[in-house]
């Protein structure tokens, strides 16, 4: 390259002169005189009369044109390429010999100005078309247009060219659809083609041989118009295969001559460039083009690399040109985005050669810093501006287009906030902005359009701001069709075009959503600076322009008549966009051809620094703490490669943080937890996200803190009105004075505090002047929530519904033809703008989302373009004057409703497109508090159980939908619907209106049995008959004997009165240890639900498999805030928990009470809950060491209290041989524990402890006797039996003793005096000590009821071994001798264990004594006594018929009811789990259950296991519930329904009578004589009128229940039973199974049949989604298309659309299939631990739900699963293209699954796997990729660090790598999920939950996508 190269004939002369001279020598290029194919070519214009152009040896006669403004101007250049030389002549010969030729090569402008410069060359009229996919036969034939009222036909370009003679330039042809450019087949071939209106275009030749012989108008007569023989057509296209769009059809292909038109040659094309770039050296031109040129390469192509785009290389030159100090990559980046369109291997290719070409950035090679001043060019150059821009220390003033405003005099704006980054982006957009327009690419919300802007008033531009969306037709970007007033119809210039002739900046938004094939139509404005629209007119460059006036001679206004229009200098275009989504295969919009269009800049997401200097700027009064957190937060979000958090990081954009900081700066108390969650609708995100959400605000340290959650739930939430000012909350604002009244709406609202919530907060946003976004689920009340604020502000509303079929137009105006004329309907959109109404957007996601747009200029930017040429603009500044320009009204808001996204609503995805250009509030349902309030208002007289069990029930079915397990998103507007039924017809049952909802589900049986599950949970009986009543059997109760007399021994004299004596001491106290009190969630289960028993409700305890309970009571308080307390004894802990509440507390006292060592100490721990001011305090005592703590359930204060400080009563150590036998128990008394007191004794001690909690004292009674047990049966006496003889005495003392009060208990001892015999037998030996004594006394009527006389007294009923019950009369109070009633047992219940036929049940016989629980309870308000028996007590014979055997039951409930004098016998069912302790077991209790009675009437048992129940006994309640639940059920008297038609018959009433009877009692129906008629008059009888009564005289008296009818017959139900059967059996044959297996199978299929279910039912959905039609347009049937409905007027066919499958765009990839990798843990641990927690199981079932689910969708999802192992990381399980077909085999696979893991070797493989899985699926092609790694988590175990295994996940960004991690020995799985990435790990505790964590990852993730 030593030769500099000489330019030939410039210079002289200026233009005309070089144009007179027309042209050029040639380049004299270094390969001398053989360059080229032909050697050296000249070009050479000879002139004379008729002029010649000779191209080497090719000539050509010129003809004068007729048109000459038609030429192609100013195309030549000085030094013409040797290539391009070629091409000329080539063209040259074709158009001599009268052939069409097709330009074939890569996209860029060469093409095109080559044939132009042959057209501008031969002097040829060019008429230009280019092909869009809009592009129709009318574009290229004829196009009718009203003139004057009637239709006529214009040529269009085809037509014109033909007969003038011109040349027709096709671009674009593979835009163009596939049935359009045939047209042109006939006229390219013979030159002859049949015209619409009539006429034959002929070719020359025929024409002329016609002529002959006909004349010239006999021919025009007949129609024959000729083709000119200079008519030809030059094609400019792209080779299709490489490039996209459609291929060639082989017959046009045929008829054209193709020649390849490839980039200009190396050497030409330095050569230009050279010319260009004298200031930089040559050294880096040419290695910049060798750069370039590498990436054109085959090689690049097959790497997937767009071309290079070449032609832009000069503009780079010239910008290096001016600034050869810059760095020549960052130019490179410019042209050719690598970083924001390639993919890894992609970006390391091109920074390879980069390399190569030593192009890379080095320390001396600078960037642009800022602009420092733009002054406008003073002299001859308008709009012109000189821009000093510094770089590194220089600083270079360049000159730049301006616009056609004022320069601004100050470089910085007030509204916009400079940072370095924009300071840097703004100067480089000035040196692109010098010579070609420029493209900003950035993600959402980042800031574009605010630095267009910025961009725009820096250099004077006046901005013209086009939305683009995805249908956006060629038309609508150039010309758009209109009617004038007369009805001519006419094209109206779109905001485009007079942009172009006005010299506006405009800015194309969004060009990432529109059509590819579309934007063609512009490429010839962006390269050429010209454009030809569809009414003719044609915009030239300005120098063209002035060119061709010079030639011509001629004025402006001569042009313009001729529709020729100068392109102003200063017009520029910025188009943004938002990055092409690597790997997607849809959204590369940034492809070869858009790449030559324009220079790139990408706009990056601000630093984290800048950022916080902006939002400070803007908002100065901001805290900066929470601007602190929240950034750390974005950018950490933002600087992940993890889709899930780059996705969150987009709905944390610039503009949403400036929003929250704008809110926070007004409510400063507001916690940014909050704020976060609602800018991101965490609400509503998936499972995967939302925990992402939450891990990463923790370690940002954003948290909700306790007090803001308490705050809030204080805060009053009402509104209210005062004079003219609406209060919400804490929230002003004054009321609005509304012109339209009637607008404003007005709606039924029940204020509850949710919506409450919801409202105050769109206050908050609407006082900000937010437009506001409610998304939620559907019927939670968005619409009401709107209306009712709306009603609030008194704001009128304007409403849109969107639906699928929604178009920019509909949104926009309504077109309608009237008069022949077109006439424009505002939208409600347009009349809110006007009028400053608030419109409502409803359903916002149903429309699709390239509609939707639209709505982005008008919020942001304020302005928007109708179809009919009006204009909406923000403020008045801008209208000056113009017309057609609608201001935006300033209370002018929007609120969008929508759905939330993602399944099972599958709308479009609203909030991911534009939610950030709104505030966004997630609408709930309501809480259930407010819920029940608002039901309370929907259901005054609905009874409030039912309303708790319906808000109960339904906020379960919610939570199921947020888990997935139901798709299905119950909402509060199913619950008012049953709330309203039942309001108004009560008499209908809850579970038959229930089915209002749910019988949607009745087909589908997965879904049903959930819900009926969940119905029954809540009692809700759905499906249960009235008569399904199932209450225990009655036995009779044998008959009270008066027994004796209880006699106090009135002592003689003072001496024998026994006197105790009582010393009083303070308690000591050590402590307090605080302990932790841990929640657990209560699954309660309501018991009636199929059918009515005793039993009300159960839960379970979570107990441990050994652990037992040995304590129950429950609290004495108001009904509904009863607690339960229930001590367990190995290890000791406290459960206790609001028996109505739905959640349980567990304090562990493990440490206080160690367990057992050795056999010889088994714990025994008594609870007493204390009563007020001590409320939720108890006392704790263990029987054996007498420890007694004091518990404070509250905060978990534990102290404990020391008794007795006395020496002798420490256990003595007892030596390990000695009998444990000999130790003697403590006891405590807690019947008044209520009263804050308790008493304490030991057995065969000699003293009581009376313990007052609230005093701190005890008080200690010495006895003379040594007792076996006390009963406090009054506060002041009690009932003493004595340890050897069971011997009665009756203590007195003063109800409260004082502590210096000395008074002394008194003792009496009591005799019992049998009754006399009659035969002086007195049985005095059989004394027994009661069970339990009623510490208070029966009400006189339910003692009268017992005894059967009259009587009131005094009275204590107990309970003993050989008696039901015995009251006995006076007792404690009356010291006269006291009556004794007893009911005597037929035997007495022994202390034998279980019946003989059940020996294991009770393990070891007992060694001596009663159990320690006696489980016996008094009820005295139901005159009850109540005990538990083992089932040997319980007489079966009476109670189960002999057929059926008795059920297992862990004890039976003894229920003796003195009123009615019946026993009742109720089964307690078996716990689920029985410890392995019997013989302990049955120290505590003779039968497998604990009672404690509950309130009044109730009762409470829990059995061993931990199964808690509760019991309704009493026969007044269990009436007044069975009534109850008839009444949910509904009551059906099985009568007949009858219709009755009521009319007025116009007789007069007589006085009612009972009217004849008929002796033959025929039925009556009618008249007025017959008694037992129906429907007549005045007598008696049914359904009549008037008469004095309902008689039925018995007709149709057989009436079968209503349940019986519906009924199935039996034998139909065991026919198809059996043909199930018969077909299954069939189904095994086939497929060779057998039974045995085919069960197995079951077991694991059966575990995961349900998520399989859900699953399919989404992939079902998506599919359906994936083919949802679109509109197609241009049709000759279907629905009027209003864009087209001029041409409708004019006559035209293809005037409709209709909706259709959508063919794929021409050239977009095919959608690969999702590629899935299921790693599976069969290592030998999985085979260990299977016992423990099933994990081999789980994972063999999830492996079974991954088959079943995927079956048949073998083409969307390919799949394969592996396992990994000891024995290696890569054992195949299932090769993805040898998927199981059936059930046999899949269990196959799950066979192999279990033998591997049984015979492997032990070692963990799970890295090795996992890297394996992620490394070899990468290599498949496919859409997305998915690995889910299924392992244990002992890596530790094999030294394996949790950090490695998180590289391990994210080595690909392309692989979604997952792991589920089998909850493992300790906290191991804890530890790893905290150290592994978010959303990316999984713990499965229970192994149960695998397959719905599988679920929610496909559901997540694939889904989201998909």
């Amino acid at each position: 390259m030593q030769s500099r190269v000489l330019c030939l004939g410039g210079g002289a002369g200026g233009p005309a002169a070089r144009r007179v001279r027309l042209l050029l020598r040639q380049v004299l290029s270094g390969g001398g005189a053989a360059a080229g194919r032909f050697g050296r070519l000249e070009v050479r214009a000879l002139h004379g009369s008729g002029d010649t152009v000779t191209i080497g040896d090719v000539s050509f006669k010129l003809k004068t044109p007729k048109n000459p403004e038609l030429v192609p101007q100013n195309y030549m250049t000085d030094s013409l390429a040797q290539a391009v030389v070629h091409h000329l002549r080539w063209i040259m010969q074709k158009d001599l010999l009268g052939q069409d030729v097709f330009l074939i090569g890569p996209p860029g402008p060469l093409r095109r100005s080559i044939a132009m410069q042959y057209l501008e060359l031969t002097k040829r009229e060019v008429e230009y078309i280019a092909l869009s996919r809009d592009t129709t036969e009318t574009d290229l034939k004829q196009r009718r247009e009203i003139r004057d009222g009637s239709a006529f036909y214009l040529d269009q370009c085809a037509v014109r060219a033909a007969t003038e003679g011109r040349i027709l330039v096709l671009e674009g042809l593979e835009k163009a659809e596939r049935n359009v450019l045939p047209v042109l087949n006939n006229l390219l071939e013979n030159r002859e083609m049949q015209l619409e209106d009539g006429r034959f275009l002929m070719s020359a030749e025929r024409y002329d041989k016609l002529l002959q012989d006909h004349t010239k108008s006999e021919l025009d007569s007949w129609k024959i118009v000729r083709v000119s023989e200079d008519f030809r057509v030059i094609a400019l296209g792209l080779p299709v295969p490489k490039y996209s769009g459609n291929p060639l059809d082989p017959p046009l292909r045929s008829r054209f001559q193709a020649r390849d038109v490839y980039h200009l040659p190396f050497k030409d094309h330095l050569q230009l460039l050279y010319s260009i770039g004298s200031n930089i050296s040559t050294e880096r031109i040419s290695q910049l083009l060798s750069f370039a040129t590498t990436l054109c390469s085959q090689e690049s192509s097959t790497l997937g690399l767009p071309d290079f785009p070449l032609d832009s290389l000069s503009a780079a030159v010239q910008i290096l040109d001016t600034f050869p100090m810059m760095s020549v990559q960052h130019v490179i980046d410019r042209l050719y985005p690598y970083n924001v369109f390639l993919g890894k291997e992609g970006k390391t290719a091109v920074k390879d050669a980069l390399k190569r070409f030593e192009l890379q950035d080095s320390e001396s090679h600078l960037l642009p810093r800022r602009i420092t001043k733009v002054e406008s060019v003073h002299g001859n150059k308008p709009f012109k501006a000189d821009v000093t821009v510094q770089i590194g220390k220089k600083e270079v003033t360049f000159q730049v287009p301006a616009g056609t405003g004022l320069l601004r005099k100050h470089p910085r704006s007030d509204t916009f906030i400079r940072t370095s980054s924009h300071d840097q982006l703004l100067a480089e957009m000035m040196q692109s902005h010098m010579v070609k327009d420029m493209c900003l690419i950035g993600g959402k919300g980042c800031g574009k359009t605010v630095i267009a802007k910025e961009f725009a008033d820096m250099l004077g531009y006046s901005i013209e701001p086009i939305m683009l969306y995805q249908d956006m037709t060629a038309r609508d970007l150039l010309q758009q069709r209109y009617t004038l007033p007369n009805g001519d119809t006419a094209w109206r210039p779109s905001p485009l075009v007079t942009a172009a002739l006005e010299g506006k900046l405009v800015i194309l938004d969004g060009i990432h959503r529109i059509n590819p094939g579309t934007l063609a139509v512009l490429q010839r404005l962006i390269h050429d600076r010209e454009l030809t629209l569809y009414d003719g007119t044609r915009l030239l460059r300005q120098d063209r322009y002035q060119n061709l006036k010079e030639e011509l001679q001629i004025s402006d206004e001569q042009l313009q008549e001729r529709s020729i229009f100068p392109i102003h200098p200063s017009f520029r275009i910025v188009v943004l966009a938002e990055p092409p989504v690597i790997g997607s295969s849809t959204q590369q919009w940034l492809g070869p051809e858009f790449l030559t269009l324009f220079l790139f800049h990408n706009v990056r997401s601000l630093s984290k620094s800048e950022e916080i200097q902006v939002i400070k700027e803007m908002i100065p009064n901001v805290p900066s703490v929470a601007v602190e957190q929240l950034l750390s937060l974005t950018h950490k979000l933002r600087e992940t490669n993890d889709a899930t958090a780059q996705s969150l990081a987009s709905s944390l954009s610039t503009r949403q943080l400036l929003r929250i900081c704008r809110r926070l700066s007004q409510h400063p108390d507001e916690s940014l937890y909050y704020a976060v969650n609602k800018a991101c609708l965490s609400r509503f995100l998936p499972n995967l996200a939302r925990s992402a959400l939450h891990k990463n605000l923790q370690d940002s340290r954003i948290e909700s803190s306790p007090d803001d959650t308490k705050k809030l739930e204080e805060k009053d939430y009402t509104c209210e009105i005062n004079n003219g000012i609406l209060k919400i909350g804490s929230v002003t604002m004054p009321i609005y004075n509304p012109a339209e009244k009637m607008k404003v709406p007005d709606v039924l609202f029940y204020e509850n505090r949710q919506h409450m919530m919801v409202m105050e907060d769109m206050l908050k946003d609407f006082l900000l002047g937010e437009h506001l976004l409610l998304v939620g689920n559907q019927g939670v009340g968005k619409n009401k929530i709107v209306d009712r604020f709306l009603h609030l502000l008194n704001r009128p509303r304007e409403y849109l519904q969107l639906h699928r079929d929604t178009t920019v137009q509909s949104l926009t105006l309504q077109p309608s033809v009237k008069d022949g004329l077109i006439i424009y309907e505002d939208s409600p959109l347009v009349k809110a703008v006007k009028f400053g109404h608030i419109l409502v957007i409803d359903e916002a996601d149903k429309a699709p989302t390239n509609v939707t747009c639209i709505l982005k200029t008008l919020v942001e930017s304020g302005e928007m373009v109708l179809s009919d040429g009006r204009r909406i603009v923000a403020n008045q500044a801008h209208v000056e004057g113009r017309e057609n320009v609608i201001v935006i009204h300033p209370d002018f808001r929007m609120i969008v409703l929508a759905n939330r996204p993602g399944f099972p609503f599958l709308g479009n995805d609203f909030f991911g497109t534009l939610g950030d250009i709104f505030s966004c509030h997630a609408v709930d349902n309501p809480k259930p508090q407010s819920e029940l309030a608002m039901l309370r208002q929907y259901g005054p007289d609905v009874p409030e159980p039912i309303l708790q069990k319906l808000v109960a029930a339904f906020g379960e079915l919610r939570d199921l939908a947020d888990q997935g397990i139901i798709n299905y998103p119950y909402s509060t507007r199913e619950v008012v619907n049953i709330v309203k039924h039942l309001q108004k017809f009560p008499t209908e049952g809850l579970a038959n209106v229930v089915r209002n909802v749910f019988d949607f589900d009745s087909y589908n049986n997965e879904m049903r049995e959930i819900l009926i599950s969940t119905l029954h949970k809540y009692g809700i009986p759905i499906g249960a008959k009235p008569t399904n009543v199932q209450l225990a059997k009655e036995l009779p109760l044998p008959d009270h004997k008066f027994i004796g007399y209880w006699k106090i021994d009135q002592p003689e004299n003072a001496r024998q009165k026994l006197l105790c004596p009582t010393e009083t001491q303070k308690i000591g106290v050590k402590g307090p240890v605080y302990l932790n009190i841990q929640g657990f969630p209560l699954e309660r289960h309501e018991a009636r639900s199929l059918s009515f028993t005793e039993e009300l409700a159960f839960w379970t305890l979570p107990l441990g498999e050994v652990n037992f309970v040995c304590d129950v009571t429950v609290t004495k308080e108001e009904e509904a805030e009863n607690i339960l307390y229930v001590t367990t004894c190995n290890p000791v802990s406290l459960y206790f928990m609001n028996i109505s509440s739905k959640s349980g507390y567990f304090v562990d006292l493990y440490d206080l009470f160690p367990r057992t060592v050795g056999n010889v100490w088994q714990p025994f721990v008594t609870v007493a809950p204390l009563g007020s001011p001590l409320k939720g305090q108890v006392v704790l005592h263990e029987e054996e060491s007498n420890v007694v703590l004091l518990l404070d359930t509250n905060n978990g204060a534990l102290r404990r209290l020391l008794l007795l400080p006395d020496a002798q009563d420490s256990p003595k150590r007892t030596s390990w041989w000695s009998s444990k036998e000999e130790m003697s128990n403590y006891k405590m008394c807690r019947e008044f524990s209520h009263k804050n007191w308790l008493v304490f004794y030991k057995e065969a001690g000699n003293r009581l402890i009376v313990l007052d909690v609230l005093e701190g004292q005890t008080h200690t009674i010495s006895l003379p006797i040594n007792l076996k047990s006390v009963f406090l049966a009054a506060e002041d006496r009690w009932l003493l039996v004595e340890n050897e003889t069971n011997q009665k005495f009756l203590l007195t003392k003063r109800a409260h003793m004082e502590a210096e009060d000395s008074e002394v208990c008194q003792l009496y001892a009591l005799s019992e005096e049998p009754a006399d015999m009659g035969f002086g037998l007195t049985t005095a030996s059989e004394l027994c000590v009661p069970h339990a004594v009623a510490s208070d006394q029966l009400s006189s009527e339910n003692l009268s009821a017992a005894v059967g006389q009259k009587i009131s007294s005094p009275n204590r009923i107990f309970s003993d071994e050989h008696n039901y019950a015995t009251i006995v009369i006076g007792f404690p109070d009356l010291l006269s001798p006291s009556e004794v009633y007893s009911w005597k047992r037929n035997s007495s219940l022994s202390h034998k264990r279980a019946s003989p036929s059940d020996p294991f049940y009770y393990g070891a016989r007992r060694k001596t004594g009663a159990a320690k629980q006696t489980n016996c309870a008094t009820l005295l308000a139901s005159n009850q006594i109540v005990r538990i028996l083992a089932p040997g007590d319980v007489p079966l014979k009476d109670i189960y018929p002999k057929d059926v055997t008795p059920p297992q039951a862990a004890g039976f409930l003894e229920v003796t009811d003195l009123n009615s004098k019946k026993i009742k016998y109720i089964a307690i069912p078996r716990s689920q789990s029985l410890s392995p302790y019997t013989s302990w077991l049955s120290k505590i209790s003779d039968a497998d259950a604990l009672l404690a009675p509950l309130g009044k009437v109730g009762l409470v048992t829990v059995d061993m296991g931990g199964g808690v129940r509760l019991w309704e006994t009493g026969l007044d309640s269990l009436q007044r519930s069975l009534q109850d639940w008839r009444n949910m059920i509904g009551q059906e008297d099985g009568r007949p329904v009858q219709i009755t038609i009521q009319r007025d018959s116009g007789l007069d009433v007589s006085s009612p009578k009972h009217g004849k009877v008929d002796p033959d009692n025929m039925p009556h129906v009618g008249g007025n004589t017959w008694a037992g008629g129906t429907g007549g008059r005045d007598t008696a009888g049914l359904g009549g009128k008037g008469g004095p009564y309902r008689l039925d005289a018995g007709h149709r008296v057989y009436q079968i229940s209503q349940a019986e009818k519906d009924a199935v017959p039996e034998e139909v139900k065991r026919a198809a039973r059996e043909m199930g059967e018969k077909a299954f059996k069939q189904r095994l044959k086939e497929i060779q199974m057998s039974e045995y297996d085919a069960s197995t199978y079951e077991r694991f299929s059966g575990a995961v049949r349900r998520q399989v279910q859900s699953l399919r039912i989404i992939l079902d959905n998506l599919q359906a989604k994936g083919k949802e039609r679109q509109w197609l347009r241009h049709q000759a049937v279907g629905e009027l298309d209003d864009a087209k409905i001029i041409d409708g007027l004019t006559g035209e066919k293809a005037i409709y659309k209709r909706r259709g499958e959508l063919e794929p765009q021409p050239g977009s990839p095919q959608q690969k299939p999702k590629r899935l990798r299921l790693v599976v843990d069969v290592s030998g641990s999985m085979y260990r631990f299977n016992g423990v927690d099933g994990r081999l199981e789980r994972s063999m079932e999830a492996v079974c739900m991954v088959m079943e689910a995927f079956e048949n969708y073998e083409h969307k999802f390919k799949y394969d699963i592996v396992g990994h192992s000891g024995d290696g990381f890569d054992i195949a399980l299932v090769g993805s293209d040898k998927v199981p077909k059936n059930n046999k085999q899949r269990l196959e696979i799950l066979k192999i699954m279990h033998a591997h893991a049984q015979f492997c070797m032990s070692g963990d493989h799970t890295l090795e796997g996992t890297e394996h899985a992620i490394r070899e699926i990468a290599k498949e092609e496919a859409d997305e990729y998915f690995v889910i790694v299924l392992s244990d988590a002992n890596l530790e175990r094999y030294g394996i660090q949790p950090s490695r295994f998180a590289q391990v996940l994210t080595t690909n960004a392309q692989v979604n790598a997952f792991a589920i991690f089998i909850g493992s020995l300790g906290d191991q799985a804890d530890r790893l999920q905290r150290t592994l990435p978010a959303g990316r790990s999984f713990i499965a505790m229970d192994t149960k939950e695998i397959p719905q964590i599988l679920q929610q990852i496909f559901t997540s993730t694939m889904l989201s996508s998909a």
